[in-house]
């Protein structure tokens, strides 16, 4: 984590997280593994159903919640740039192993293989455009809601955010990726579940980040507020002045 230069001397403090970069990485494989298993379609029963990597993609919204509750939103920007990132190394992989050639006796078990990653990519392209645009509205809101809050209520933020947030990733992943693929009326439904599931598994899970938050602001000595950070999604810099880091004094 960088530091602000401009503060004096005197008060210039550096931190070393020790555990932001396990969580940076949890992040982007969760975004590459929620992205695998997209085409994959579960039936929940009574006429809903979603797709497998509904059910783990919530866990992307926790670590978020997690880095910008503890580090600040600048690294949860971070976060959200090198799932990005990964996931087009992914993408861009997959295309071209389906343009290699397909020795004959493999030709059949390569069809298979090709035919889900074609139809991956696609997925992966719509939730790549949900994605840049929910990820980091639930990190603004989860900071936003942390200063108007006055730190308190971290919970409610937690579930706030990603109410917001995963409301925007279903509707319009769900829209892109299989538009025409299903009838409007049961899109519409599948949507909705989406959204439904994502934030039932963050309130089941509400408890567990609160408690891993609060261990790690103890273990890291951190409680970043956002109070004068610049929002673009498009700056990439880190760095936090020791006046961002509350963790003393609350």
């Amino acid at each position: 984590m960088s530091f602000d230069t401009s503060a004096p001397e005197s008060q210039i403090t550096a931190f070393r997280p020790r555990y932001l970069w396990f969580l940076i990485t949890s992040y982007a494989m969760i975004i590459v593994l929620s992205n695998w298993f997209d085409p994959r379609i579960i039936g929940l029963g009574h006429g809903l159903s979603t797709d497998a990597g509904t059910l783990i993609f919530p866990l992307a919204f926790l670590l978020s919640d997690l880095i910008t509750e503890v580090y600040g939103y600048k690294f949860a920007r971070m976060a959200v740039w090198t799932g990005f990132l990964f996931n087009w190394v992914f993408v861009i992989y997959g295309q071209i192993i389906t343009h290699m050639p397909t020795p004959e006796f493999a030709s059949q078990s390569n069809h298979i293989f090709d035919s889900l990653l074609t139809m991956n990519s696609k997925i992966i392209i719509a939730s790549t455009i949900s994605y840049i645009i929910a990820e980091p509205l639930n990190s603004y809101v989860m900071a936003k809601l942390k200063i108007r809050s006055k730190g308190k209520l971290m919970g409610a933020r937690f579930v706030a955010s990603t109410l917001v947030a995963s409301f925007f990733d279903s509707n319009i992943f769900g829209f892109i990726a299989f538009y025409g693929v299903m009838p409007t009326q049961e899109l519409i439904k599948f949507n909705l579940t989406m959204w439904v599931i994502k934030v039932i598994i963050e309130v089941i899970g509400m408890p567990f980040s609160v408690h891993f938050a609060r261990k790690l602001k103890n273990l890291e000595k951190l409680d970043i507020y956002d109070d004068r950070t610049n929002f673009n999604l498009f700056k990439l810099n880190t760095e936090y002045g020791p006046q961002d880091n509350r963790y003393l004094k609350n």
